[in-house]
């Protein structure tokens, strides 16, 4: 299987997992051993400032992890192969780890990324980097409403808008997929054709299909992220001519906006 950037479920369980062994502590400092992983500030300007600094809370924006910290906020956005754990600062290196955080509880926040494609920030006001992003489909301020009138403002494939993180937070490639089966929409329907009732089942269903992956701890399918139990669970996405749960109709595999996509021909007519 190939690699998959983790999604607002792989993400929001990550956040929950190292909360309880972050929050509260104060960064020693920091060893870097891939400079490209810090994007702002400087590598020399990122070990001065994040030394001292506790960390206040934990929360997840989109795909990042959002770090508040006590001047400023540290932002990590895992990409394609980033893993974030939590081990003693006596433990042995692990594979791929090029930016360890290292903690007063003698715990280090190890962030190892095989294919470098990760992102590390230390910046004063979270939004210069946040700013652009979409809403929170799991926010209560994220309603039927709001969505439809996203989609009706727009017109652009749905699939395709599903996955831009300036009109939605945090969904991917996974849960794009199956939310449109749930929803029983085409993903190369156009956002303004959708009517009042497919604009709300495409709601109840980008949130519902989330919630479900937060449920399972996430979706594990690649050597990446481990520990989900969400792949037992999909509808249609990998699901290539297996049968439909819903009809038995064969899923299909196409390629929409430069992405693999996977629905069923009977359930998601155009």
């Amino acid at each position: 299987m190939g690699q998959v950037m983790p999604e607002l479920p792989e993400i929001e369980t990550i956040v929950r997992r190292l909360r309880e062994q972050c929050v509260g502590h104060t960064i020693k400092k920091v060893r870097i051993r891939w400079p490209r992983h810090i994007a702002k500030p400087s590598p020399r300007q990122f070990r001065q400032r994040i030394g001292g600094q506790s960390i206040q809370s934990l929360e997840r924006r989109g795909k990042y992890l959002v770090f508040k910290l006590s001047s400023d906020t540290l932002l990590i956005h895992l990409r394609m192969s980033g893993d974030l754990v939590i081990l003693p600062s006596n433990a042995q290196p692990r594979k791929y780890e090029h930016t360890v955080i290292c903690l007063d509880n003698h715990y280090d926040l190890r962030f190892c990324d095989g294919r470098k494609f990760g992102k590390v920030y230390l910046v004063a006001q979270a939004e210069e980097v946040l700013g652009k992003l979409g809403p929170e489909p799991l926010e209560d301020t994220f309603t039927a409403k709001a969505l439809a009138e996203r989609l009706s403002s727009r017109k652009r494939m749905l699939k395709p808008l599903l996955l831009d993180q300036a009109f939605l937070a945090g969904v991917g490639n996974i849960y794009a997929d199956e939310a449109l089966h749930a929803a029983r929409l085409h993903p190369m329907q156009r956002s303004n054709t959708l009517s009042d009732s497919q604009a709300e089942a495409l709601w109840e269903s980008i949130r519902w299909v989330l919630q479900e992956g937060i449920r399972h701890n996430g979706s594990s399918i690649d050597w990446v992220y481990q520990g989900g139990q969400h792949q037992n669970h999909f509808s249609v996405y990998q699901r290539t001519d297996k049968p439909c749960h819903s009809c038995g109709t064969p899923v299909k595999k196409i390629t929409v906006g430069q992405r693999g996509t996977h629905y069923c021909p009977t359930c998601q007519t155009r």
